[in-house]
């Protein structure tokens, strides 16, 4: 019997579709009729501004939406915490938690950042985020020749094991999640960080946390990278298993969307693209034998939410449930757990401008909602003054503040998805989910993702779409409030800026020097001979000889530049 409320009383099958055949069938005939009559007498005597109107992305935006726009089968909405989790991972959302706030850190030393993390910490932060400078990102120590003038300058310098134990000085590892923003010597900084808290005497299993470790899009649009192409999958794959095996609630691999946006990817491309190295990464893990159950449920994703509201809240929930039906149809798998996207958000560094940056606050605040009304499981909000420099202390607490207001003032996170059923978010939902299996077939045909990397697909796929938002930009057809709309006439307003201490870099280098000179070479000889050994087998996982590595105070050149003898370097074709 029905309570009256269009649900079957039960907790089963709703009592009716969504939408009927003879609801849609009079929507249609009246939509029509209002086109002819109201419509038409209303634009001869005031024409709309634009002869068409089209997404960020550039998906065409129809006048008006209707129940005739909904999908057809109402399980591709759902409920949350349902396959395929169109509306959200979890059942109660952010009823039962909150998103973690994760403002990302990290400059100069490791002492230094340190001292950002308990300052974000005391303001209320959740989680923490720490940001690496491009030697660590890159495999080189501080004192090589390629890094002079980049140590600590954009995150924190990172050489040996000795400045991980400095990072999370008084930091309770089984207490706080931890997230690692690296790619090609990500699995270094993992072993540096297992061995931080196994020397504390701390429980693997208790850690929780996210590496990045996303290789593939660094072909694809970032451009750092250490190896060529299939050993880096191989690591990848390594840290995967590795973490399944002794980290059973780390996430070993951060997918990142992120990057691809932020080189110039539209929102449809940024979810394709990211599915797409989804898919090999699975498919790499599986192919040794290894059950997808027992692994994808710890994969993690990172988007960036841009500045169109709708289909960035639009895009959240069709990469949810394109994954969830991706990992069920194509992969196998049965645990639910398994076909949970889970993400962290951050809010878009490309929109930042140097002209009135106080507009910044803004954009930063819009593009947080709409990553919250798209249900992610944490979020970074920008600083106002990233423009210019990282940001200050008093631009990360004004972009902590924005993400707790939202959390404590505004009421959204009592309502699981309250954009859900919304004709115009519904079927830009289903557009893009179409869209990215478009992409992923034309990917397919080519022979996967690292042939696809290797023709330089994805490659000119951003750099043309790059081009065409940087030419609208300049035309004027897609406004910049402050750059090229209500352009002040004075000069620009700068806010204060990070300093970063010019003493920073010599102090880092002195450190590793003592490091070196004071570790025992015999072990450091043997840990550098056994990780050699181990990455000229493929069949052997190369986290434990990394982990002995980074004990016998190897550093972060020694490891990867070991390895680089074994694997190769790689250099990309040019795309034009």
């Amino acid at each position: 019997m029905s309570d009256g409320s269009g649900r079957d009383g039960g907790g089963g099958e709703p009592a009716a579709r969504l939408s009927s055949e003879a609801l849609v069938a009079a929507v249609v005939a009246e939509l029509a009729e209002w086109e002819g009559d109201e419509l038409a007498a209303f634009l001869a005597r005031a024409p709309e501004s634009h002869d068409e109107y089209r997404t960020g992305s550039g998906l065409p935006i129809e006048r008006v939406y209707t129940p005739a726009d909904l999908p057809a089968d109402w399980h591709d909405i759902g409920l949350p915490g349902r396959y395929p989790y169109t509306r959200g991972p979890y059942p109660t959302m952010y009823r039962g938690r909150g998103w973690t706030m994760r403002q990302i850190a990290g400059f100069g030393q490791a002492e230094e950042t340190n001292q950002r993390f308990r300052y974000l910490i005391a303001q209320g932060q959740t989680g923490l985020s720490v940001d690496f400078d491009m030697p660590t990102l890159m495999g080189l120590d501080s004192d090589d020749p390629m890094s002079l003038g980049e140590v600590g300058r954009e995150g924190v310098a990172i050489d040996t094991l000795p400045d991980m134990e400095a990072l999370f000085d008084g930091i309770d590892l089984e207490h706080i999640s931890v997230s690692m923003t690296i790619n090609p010597s990500a699995w270094v900084l993992l072993a540096m960080y297992v061995t931080v808290a196994a020397d504390r005497g701390l429980d693997l299993n208790k850690l929780s946390g996210t590496l990045q470790n996303d290789i593939l899009k660094e072909y694809v649009a970032q451009k750092e990278w250490i190896f060529p192409v299939r050993p880096s999958m191989r690591i990848v794959r390594d840290t995967i298993v590795y973490c399944s095996q002794h980290m059973a609630r780390y996430n070993p691999v951060n997918i990142s969307g992120y990057h691809i946006s932020e080189a110039g990817a539209n929102a449809l491309q940024e979810i394709a693209f990211t599915m797409a190295i989804t898919q090999a990464y699975v498919a790499d893990v599986t192919a040794t034998g290894i059950d997808v159950d027992s692994f994808a449920p710890r994969l993690s994703f990172f988007f960036v939410s841009q500045a169109d509201l709708f289909e960035e809240v639009a895009k959240f929930r069709a990469v949810r449930r394109y994954y969830a039906k991706m990992m069920r149809e194509h992969f196998g798998a049965t645990d639910p757990q398994s076909m949970r996207l889970r993400f962290h958000a951050q809010t878009a560094a490309a929109t930042l401008t140097k002209p009135q940056p106080l507009n910044n606050i803004v954009r930063t605040t819009l593009q947080a909602l709409s990553a919250v009304l798209g249900g992610a499981q944490s979020l970074h909000t920008n600083g106002l003054d990233e423009a210019y420099t990282i940001p200050s202390e008093q631009a990360m607490k004004v972009a902590l503040r924005t993400q707790q207001i939202l959390a404590d003032e505004t009421g959204i996170p009592s309502v699981i998805d309250p954009l859900g059923g919304s004709y115009y978010v519904e079927n830009l939902t289903s557009r893009l989910e179409q869209g990215i299996a478009d992409y992923l077939a034309t990917i397919e045909d080519m022979g996967g993702v690292v042939a696809a990397i290797e023709q330089g697909y994805f490659q000119r796929e951003i750099s043309d779409t790059a081009y065409d938002f940087a030419r609208r930009k300049a035309s004027g057809d897609r406004p910049v409030i402050g750059v090229n709309k209500y352009v002040d006439a004075e000069p620009d307003q700068r806010v204060e800026t990070h300093k970063l201490d010019p003493e920073s870099e010599t102090r880092q280098r002195a450190r590793l020097e003592q490091v070196r000179a004071d570790r025992d070479p015999q072990r450091a000889d043997a840990a550098l001979r056994d990780l050699i050994t181990a990455a000229h087998d493929p069949d052997t996982n190369l986290m434990p000889a990394t982990i002995e590595a980074v004990r016998a105070h190897l550093s972060m050149g020694e490891i990867t530049g070991a390895l680089r003898d074994v694997f190769g370097s790689y250099t990309e074709t040019a795309v034009f």
